[in-house]
């Protein structure tokens, strides 16, 4: 008979505390990415205010994509050595004092470095929201939970394309950022006063630091693991179509290339956002029961995506017909939930203490991915005479890298997977009792 400390510890107990908690952090990311999308319904406004082409535009969106892509792993660090309440706490203030800057701002420059901030602070919310569902929840309920997650990031999207283009439009470009900024004081209470990094008596062993040393370690330890790159290249190339869309282009393209109104446009917008939110669900559910579902989601996802959009430029005449608009939107819906299933690569892969590391170089790819295509558009549009068939080609360069680093990946992760299971088998089977 083994001494108690010989037991295998539980983990972590789930139900109504742990919703409760988790709670807290989705509403906080839920703000973020209101505020992160505010400028896609805003775009057409922007130009008039800051009186900018489409390459200056685009600039807004690729500021705040390259201080969020270039954060995530320095925030991953920060998560799994200080937790996820002070990363937490930061980054809602850093994006609330975006959005009220970016109010506020008088010329493009000032605009500018206000979107930058509100990336900065956003940065940090998706990471601790995965590490505080780790934390709070069992392994098993990890692919849900993340889906989950994503989905109330997709309603903040819905809030940008509903309510924050319709008070744009009628109290203006002030009072509309500077009364959302409000939301992020919200946040920035409910952590401060509620939001608790683990359930008592389950606290994480400290992880052990000794300077860059340690930093470069973490990286190099998740890094090597080819679910880390898998799980990666899984967010390069499923995110950014839709990311573009809804950040910035979506609006411009359908109404200047594709003659809708701006109401029509908005309501493709939700559209996306809403498929988005049923596909995640769906998604979640079928990875649950199927893990090995996870790789033909993936390359089905984006074969389809690569299939719409190429039928949608290519098709003959000025404009598509209104029916292959609307299923475009619903294809780009799934392209969310599809880069969710990188962090279920990602996962497996890594132990605890380094959850946050691996989730940033995860949540990396398709900013970065989504900033390369944002650039690409506003200069394919400035330099061809608006020309969005030419400009959003673009998006198949990426998706043809991403798929050939996916195939790559795929069967060296499902072999290193094999080897973990194999071997937590046997070392269950020697766990005395």
């Amino acid at each position: 008979m083994s001494s108690p400390g010989a037991s295998v510890p539980a983990g972590p107990p789930g139900g109504r505390r742990a919703m409760a908690v988790w709670s807290i952090g989705v509403a906080v990311y839920f703000v973020a990415v209101i505020f992160r999308t505010s400028l896609g319904v805003a775009g057409l406004d922007a130009a008039d205010r800051f009186h900018v082409n489409a390459s200056a535009l685009s600039t807004f969106s690729i500021l705040q994509l390259l201080v969020y892509a270039g954060m995530q792993i320095p925030v991953g660090l920060l998560v799994d050595r200080i937790g996820t309440r002070k990363v937490l706490t930061l980054g809602a203030v850093l994006f609330t004092a975006g959005q009220l800057g970016f109010a506020l701002s008088p010329t493009y420059g000032t605009a500018l470095a206000s979107r930058a901030l509100l990336g900065c602070g956003d940065a940090m919310t998706f990471i601790s929201v995965l590490r505080l569902g780790a934390h709070w929840f069992p392994a098993r309920r990890g692919p849900m939970i993340g889906q989950v997650a994503a989905l109330f990031g997709m309603a903040g999207n819905l809030v940008s394309t509903i309510v924050i283009a319709r008070l744009l439009h009628g109290i203006g470009w002030t009072a509309t950022f500077a009364g959302s900024a409000l939301a992020g004081i919200v946040a920035l209470v409910l952590v401060s006063l509620l939001l608790k990094d683990h359930p008592d008596g389950s606290e994480p062993l400290p992880a052990p630091h000794a300077g860059s040393a340690f930093v470069r370690r973490q990286i190099a330890e998740a890094w090597r693991e080819p679910g880390t790159r898998l799980g990666m290249w899984v967010h390069f190339t499923t995110q950014f179509p839709a990311q573009v869309f809804l950040l910035l282009w979506g609006m411009p393209f359908l109404v200047e290339a594709q003659g809708r109104s701006r109401e029509a446009a908005g309501e493709l917008l939700t559209l996306v956002v809403l498929t988005n939110m049923v596909v995640g669900l769906v998604y979640g559910q079928i990875i649950a029961r199927r893990h090995t579902a996870r790789a033909p989601l993936v390359l089905g996802t984006v074969a389809a995506t690569a299939v719409l959009w190429a039928a949608t430029l290519a098709y003959p005449g000025a404009q598509a017909p209104s029916w292959l608009l609307i299923v475009l939107c619903v294809v780009l819906g799934a392209c969310g939930p599809a880069s969710m299933i990188g962090f279920d690569f990602a996962r497996p892969a890594n132990p605890p203490q380094r959850q946050g590391t691996a989730s940033g170089i995860v949540n990396m790819g398709g900013f970065v991915a989504s900033m390369t295509t944002l650039l690409a558009v506003g200069l394919l549009l400035d330099s061809t005479g608006d020309d969005y068939r030419v400009a959003f080609a673009s998006v198949f360069v990426l998706q043809a890298l991403g798929v050939a680093q996916i195939l790559r990946l795929r069967a060296r992760t499902a072999r290193r997977e094999r080897e973990r299971l194999v071997a937590s088998r046997v070392e269950a089977v020697h766990v005395p009792v």
